[in-house]
């Protein structure tokens, strides 16, 4: 009679000796492995984030420009306006919606009447770009009675500063465990920072423009009556097909 507690065996076959030592050193393995202790951990699941471990700072810097505008001018010269155009397009490009841009103006200096045409040319070639009036800031400034006080225009921007890399401080020999090293991900983060063209998406995302609720209505439109929502081609614009009828 067999014993009620003896393994049951599958008629014909008996446990070799391979498979008992197979079935030992499976055993042995879950018994040295467990999850309390430290080295039990396998090196996928204690692999450090490299943003973690070597982040990206994020600030604000101010970036300025300033215009002298001379007593008696009509307003900004072909050189000046188009140093403020440049300085408008980094501002549209990469940092608008991030600040507003400020124009501090000089009060009670001698050319006081030059620098309020300098103003309405600036305003123009902000118009000009796109921007509401929400984006603009004017305010006044102190200014001495010397001639050519200059127009000062800033804004704040997102700078984005790296990890610095090159730290060693283990011995890679040493590592038993094969986790990833202390400088793992650090240059990949520190080019990351120089490259990203604007900084602020590192805070979050961008919201969304809103839709155009006319388009959407011709589209739903055309979805109720069983035709094409997508944008009918020209003949010119169709693929031609040899030997298609």
């Amino acid at each position: 009679m067999r014993h009620p507690f003896a393994p049951r065996v599958a008629c014909g076959f008996a446990p070799t000796g391979r498979t008992l030592l197979t079935v030992s050193l499976l055993a042995l393995a879950v018994a040295g492995c467990k999850p309390d202790e430290p080295g039990a951990h396998f090196a996928g699941l204690t692999v450090v984030d490299p943003s973690q471990r070597h982040p990206i700072l994020v600030s604000q810097e101010p970036a300025s420009m300033s215009l002298r505008v001379p007593r008696g001018s009509s307003g900004l010269s072909p050189a000046q306006k188009a140093q403020f155009g440049g300085f408008l397009e980094r501002y549209r490009s990469a940092d608008s919606g991030n600040s507003k841009l400020v124009v501090s103006v000089p009060s009670g200096s001698n050319n006081e009447a030059s620098v309020v045409r300098a103003v309405n040319d600036l305003r123009a070639m902000i118009a000009s770009s796109g921007f509401a009036e929400s984006n603009l800031v004017i305010e006044p400034y102190v200014e001495g009675r010397e001639g050519g006080a200059p127009i000062r225009i800033a804004y704040l921007r997102y700078v984005a500063q790296g990890p610095e890399c090159g730290t060693w401080p283990a011995n890679l020999a040493d590592e038993r465990r094969n986790l990833n090293y202390h400088a793992f991900g650090c240059a990949q983060q520190h080019n990351l920072a120089a490259q990203i063209a604007n900084p602020a998406d590192l805070l979050g995302p961008r919201t969304m423009e809103t839709a155009d609720p006319e388009r959407r209505t011709v589209v739903l439109d055309r979805y109720r009556q069983g035709k094409s929502t997508g944008a009918e081609k020209t003949p010119d614009e169709r693929v031609q097909v040899k030997g298609a009828n």
